[in-house]
Order: structure tokens, then C-alpha cells, then sequence
């Protein structure tokens, strides 16, 4: 139904090279247009970013980073 649809925003917090967040949101774009030589316009409009957790983030990911501090405190350390 066209009229109920709105804009929605999506976050996913990984603990992940920079290389393995960029495969993972590869995986994601294909989901979302499985096709990426059809006609415009595409039957969902997205649009995706990334980036690190910077601090003011962190909050939002607390239980993440509680658990990666669990299996390796050194990496939490090293990477906030």
C-alpha cells in the first residue's frame, strides 16, 4: 500500500574489519535490489552508509560492546 508507506532508518551495530562491514552491507544492497542493472526507479528507494561507532554512538550499542569486552577486553580497548 503506497500510502502508508514513509521513510525508515535501519541500524545494525557490528564488531568487524573495515573489509568485513563493507561485504556485509554488499549482502544488504543485494537484498534490497537483487538486480542492479534494472531500469530505474528501483521498486524500494534506499540509500546505505557506514561507518565506525564513534563515542556519542556507543550508548546505542552497549550490549555489543559488553559482549566483545567479555571475549576480548584488549580489542575493546585498542578499538574505542
Amino acid at each position: 500500500m503506497a500510502g502508508d508507506r514513509r521513510g525508515w532508518e535501519l541500524r545494525f551495530g557490528i564488531w568487524a574489519t573495515e573489509q568485513q562491514a563493507h561485504a556485509l552491507l554488499e549482502r544488504v544492497h543485494r537484498l534490497l535490489c537483487p538486480d542492479p542493472d534494472h531500469a530505474p526507479p528501483c521498486p524500494i528507494p534506499w540509500e546505505s552508509a557506514i561507518g565506525p561507532i564513534d563515542h556519542a554512538e556507543a550508548g546505542r550499542y552497549r550490549a555489543l560492546l559488553d559482549q566483545v569486552a567479555i571475549e576480548d577486553p584488549d580489542e575493546v580497548r585498542r578499538r574505542t
